[in-house]
């Protein structure tokens, strides 16, 4: 991981135009490619953002006193990083994560899920709970009774954050052509109003289950109404 701390400002260009004016920000390169532009403050969420995968091209002006790079994504959205003054500039080799380890009940619900993918939709049968990508495990991969591939993410609570998550292990899985069409769902026991406006506007399907009533029941029992 890279980590540099500098005085930028940021234009997205894309499906909209945004700027971020001269500031102090923390700017991350993640080993899988995502580029992320932090404030000191807000959280986990950055001001601006390009997920991976994309190119990063570094152009430097030592007469002007500046650098930039520019980052294009096969979307053709572009995000320039203007670096005026550079604080820290320093690489960071993190390892293999183990992933997040989530508390018991979100847990047991995903495996009360995975051993009856019908109570999330009709027809659905289970490929592999904890399904491998580069930026993480997917909670299960499904098909569904056409035989296309459904991916599924499980929370507790159902927020914008776990949409976002759902989106970007979908981009990964498309970048494999053998999987075919891929589309997405979102469970929790609760599905926050802006995280199902969000979900259904990402062409995915939200889900809300009760966790005591699945714990309740046999597997083969497991419906949703």
């Amino acid at each position: 991981m890279r980590l540099v701390i500098a005085r930028c400002s940021v234009d997205y260009a894309g499906k909209l135009a945004a700027h971020l004016p001269e500031a102090n920000r923390l700017i991350m390169v993640k080993a899988d490619g995502c580029v992320a532009i932090h404030a000191d403050g807000g959280a986990y969420k950055p001001l601006n953002w390009m997920n991976a995968p994309n190119k990063v091209v570094e152009e430097h002006n030592e007469s002007a006193g500046r650098h930039r790079w520019i980052v294009t994504n096969p979307k053709k959205e572009t995000l320039t990083i203007t670096l005026h003054e550079v604080f820290s500039d320093s690489d960071h080799e993190l390892g293999t994560d183990p992933g997040l380890q989530k508390d018991g009940v979100e847990a047991h619900l995903q495996e009360l899920l995975a051993a009856s993918p019908a109570a999330i939709e009709d027809g659905l049968t289970l490929v592999r709970r904890e399904y491998p990508t580069a930026i993480g495990p997917i909670d299960l991969v499904c098909r569904d009774e056409a035989d296309i591939v459904v991916a599924v993410e499980v929370k507790r609570r159902g927020e914008i954050d776990g949409v976002e998550q759902l989106t970007r292990y979908i981009e990964r899985l498309k970048l494999d052509s053998s999987l075919g069409d891929i589309r997405g769902v979102f469970v929790a026991q609760v599905v926050k109003p802006q995280a199902k406006v969000l979900a259904e506007s990402r062409g995915f399907t939200w889900v809300e289950v009760d966790y005591d009533e699945l714990r309740g029941m046999k597997p083969d029992e497991l419906r949703l109404f």
